[in-house]
């Protein structure tokens, strides 16, 4: 192989990479604008048709109990109140067909009463993924309130360890 080919095959694996790190980061932060509108397929269709959103009160499984959770009558209000699911950069690891991302997250609550905003909690984030057809998609995202259990703090940590 001359230093040409080398050097393009080297080139081509950089250039995939940014590009794997891109969309999963597209991924990520569509969730919030997407889970704030209500657009429930829009949230689901993050997720592989048997993909889970495992949070501190249960889990979620499939398409069909991800976007009753966006139908909620709970989150609704949320929407209807005005709320803001932040999510902070990604730590982003990927190997080959898979990836983890490992972030913060901050839901933001509108007080009607006061018109003011609060934050109503913090978690730690795990999202993993799988490549599927060509396109990337959540196959378990992990989220555990940042409120002094270890297991948050694990989550974090887990992501970051070299």
């Amino acid at each position: 192989m001359t230093d040409t080919e080398t050097l393009l095959i080297a080139l081509a694996a950089r250039v995939q990479l940014l590009e794997d790190q891109l969309d999963l980061m597209r991924i990520i932060s569509a969730y919030g604008p997407a889970v704030d509108s209500g657009e429930s397929a829009a949230v689901a269709g993050m997720w592989t048709e048997d993909g889970v959103y495992d949070v501190d009160t249960g889990s979620l499984r499939g398409h069909v109990e991800i976007e009753a959770m966006v139908l909620s009558k709970p989150h609704q209000s949320y929407i209807q109140a005005g709320s803001g699911h932040l999510i902070g950069p990604p730590h982003i690891e990927i190997d080959g067909d898979i990836a983890v991302a490992t972030c913060h997250s901050q839901l933001v609550l509108h007080e009607p009463e006061t018109g003011t905003y609060r934050v109503a909690r913090i978690t730690a984030n795990r999202w993993e993924f799988a490549r599927v057809d060509g396109q990337w998609k959540v196959t378990l995202r992990t989220s555990r309130l940042l409120d002094g259990r270890a297991e948050a703090r694990e989550i974090l940590a887990a992501g970051v360890k070299n």
